[in-house]
């Protein structure tokens, strides 16, 4: 049977706090960077509402800056954090199915490409689904 025990200096680096919070930080940074960037340009996240044909876009900009840095705020905190986490993935789902619908693109080149944003997008669902999980988990000790 093989041995699955974590090497030491390996489980020291994962018990550091600092490299739990460094992991929701980037975990999330997709979500907040771009919370920022539409508060700095309005105009532009309107027009990024508009193009997807979310009405009222006013709505749906505050919707999603809501969701992208309170979810954000939540998990980085680890106040919450299974909310915060869950939001996102629930927001970072319907976003990827309006944005990137691979099987509608005819050009294969495109369509290729959109195909590995979705599924990136399904990887970055499945680590809020960890941190949700790891939260769950801190806060039961």
């Amino acid at each position: 049977m093989r041995d699955n025990a974590t090497p030491a200096p390996i489980a020291a680096l994962l018990e550091r706090p600092v490299l739990n919070l460094g992991g929701r930080v980037l975990l999330t940074l997709p979500f907040w960077s771009s919370g920022i960037a539409k508060l700095l340009d309005m105009d532009g996240a309107l027009a990024e509402a508009a193009h997807f044909g979310l009405q009222p876009a006013w709505a749906t900009v505050i919707a999603t800056q809501i969701v992208q840095l309170g979810g954000s705020a939540a998990l980085i905190a680890g106040r919450l954090a299974w909310l915060g986490a869950g939001a996102l993935g629930l927001f970072t789902v319907l976003a990827t199915l309006i944005a990137h619908p691979f099987w509608t693109v005819a050009d294969p080149v495109a369509r290729f490409h959109e195909r590995n944003i979705f599924l990136e997008h399904g990887g970055l669902v499945g680590g809020l689904i960890l941190a949700a999980i790891l939260a769950h988990r801190k806060g039961r000790h």
